[in-house]
């Protein structure tokens, strides 16, 4: 079941709603603001975990007259729901921690709270391996900010083991409130990183130059001598998709069914090096390639 993406979604659930449970337990026994905040912690990556399951399921839905370009993009819409929950749940961290470092608070029954957390760490590193695995394999980006939320999780809980070894040695109960708000601040920047990540998407962002050179170098390699150059060469992603387009020119006296003999050994050409990519290719006659508003050069890109 975990070898799909909604399975591991599903794992995901499974898993956060028992850490939600126990670390809700252990925080009422011990009253430690850092395990009640841990319990947040888990409470919003269980949302976060619904959601990519909801997300993951929808984007692999096939296109439809609605949208055309498929529902890919549903997954990075996903972790950007994802990204502003964390910040939401550090807010509400910062503000009970420094609420307790000035009116004070005592922590007892340290053992509970110490094999709870443990617990939670080797179980949030588990799943979230698992997770990474089945995001690499399918390019799943819910997957991988989810993912992303349980490796937080998991330094978190260590850190919170951490404070609450050191009440237990020191008998200071401001150990637990300082460690609650070192595990905020990791969480602002896990959920900053994973907006960043996932709004690139949303917005079109160019793919990275390393695929970007290899889809040049693809173009370069299907290049016959009816190629006069190429230019407006876009590329984007959507879930584990990639979409390419250009604008291919042929010399005079390449005919029409020539070039569609071509476009499409290009395109096989660039399909070959990218996987998971759909490439349209716009044939034109050869003019002037002259284009200001291109944004990279091609590697037998005239003009």
């Amino acid at each position: 079941m975990i070898r799909t993406k909604s399975g591991a979604a599903a794992l995901s659930i499974a898993s956060n709603s028992l850490l939600i449970a126990i670390k809700l337990a252990a925080g009422a026994i011990t009253g430690s603001i850092a395990i009640l905040t841990e319990a947040v912690h888990s409470l919003i990556d269980l949302v976060a975990s619904v959601v990519a399951f909801i997300s993951v399921r929808k984007a692999d839905e096939p296109a439809d007259a609605e949208h055309p370009y498929g529902h890919e993009k549903v997954e990075s819409l996903a972790a950007t729901i994802e990204g502003l929950l964390i910040l939401v749940g550090a807010g509400i961290i910062v503000y009970e921690a420094t609420h307790r470092l000035v009116v004070g608070a005592e922590v007892a029954t340290l053992g509970v709270g110490i094999a709870v957390m443990g617990f939670s760490v080797l179980a949030n590193l588990g799943v979230s391996t698992v997770l990474a695995r089945q995001a690499r394999a399918h390019e799943s980006p819910a997957l991988e900010g989810d993912a992303a939320h349980l490796r937080t999780d998991a330094a978190t809980s260590a850190a919170v083991l951490l404070g609450l070894g050191l009440v237990q040695i020191t008998g200071d109960a401001a150990f637990d409130s300082i460690t609650a708000l070192l595990v905020a601040a990791a969480i602002v920047v896990a959920g900053i990183r994973i907006i960043r990540r996932s709004s690139g998407v949303l917005v079109d962002e160019t793919l990275p130059d390393s695929e970007m050179d290899r889809i040049e170098a693809a173009i370069a390699a299907a290049r016959t001598p009816e190629v006069a150059g190429y230019h407006k060469l876009r590329a984007r992603r959507a879930g584990s998709r990639r979409y390419i387009d250009l604008h291919v020119q042929y010399r005079s006296g390449t005919s029409l069914e020539r070039a569609h003999e071509l476009a499409h050994a290009m395109r096989a050409s660039i399909e070959a090096a990218i996987p998971r990519a759909e490439v349209l290719i716009h044939a034109e006659p050869e003019t002037s390639l002259r284009d200001p508003g291109r944004a990279r050069s091609g590697p037998f890109r005239a003009g």
